[in-house]
């Protein structure tokens, strides 16, 4: 499955282009893309911060801030276990919209943020599933902070984080259940 960088070549960061892209493309597989599916990786190195997202599925392409690839210790370099949990991230995003039986989850700013988190929460739980490093407590944090500091809201991030082929409806109906439950 290719992988296209974007730069080819680093310059203000000490990433490594060929380990950042067998990284992307490892997970890709593991995820179950497409292996003619071509994925272009839009990495804006002239700044230190972390955001992430999928810019576009036809063609899918995947803009980051450098920031979101980096080792938090050792400052511009790559890091290779926190690039798989983005990368993941997004990689099992791109599965889901590319999948008509998974539905059809709003685009970019439609995408409320409860939503938004509880989606990531089913998808980094199964990047967690395939053997890398995810940081649950940290996941299950920013879920409590959309849906609620309450027993509901934890049931709900089991729910999405250990979830198998969950659907964009019941992705949506754990949110909203958990949501409903702070006003409850």
């Amino acid at each position: 499955m290719p992988v296209v960088l974007q730069p080819e070549e680093f310059t203000l960061v000490f990433f490594d282009a060929a380990e950042l892209r067998a990284i992307a493309e490892g997970l890709a597989a593991e995820v179950g893309l497409p292996a003619d599916l071509t994925i272009t990786l839009a990495v804006d190195e002239t700044t230190p911060l972390g955001s992430a997202r999928l810019a576009s599925l036809d063609p899918v392409v995947i803009t980051l801030e450098s920031g979101a690839l980096e080792d938090a210790k050792a400052p511009r370099q790559l890091d290779p276990v926190g690039s798989s949990d983005v990368l993941g991230r997004l990689l099992f995003e791109v599965r889901d919209r590319l999948d008509p039986t998974f539905g059809e989850p709003p685009l970019g700013d439609d995408l409320t943020l409860p939503l938004a988190t509880a989606w990531q929460t089913y998808c980094v739980g199964r990047v967690g599933r395939l053997g890398h490093k995810v940081q649950r407590q940290r996941r299950l944090y920013h879920f409590r902070n959309r849906h609620g500091f309450t027993d509901a809201a934890d049931q709900a991030f089991d729910r999405l984080w250990n979830g198998v082929d969950l659907t964009w409806p019941e992705i949506a109906e754990i949110s909203e259940d958990a949501r409903a439950a702070v006003t409850a």
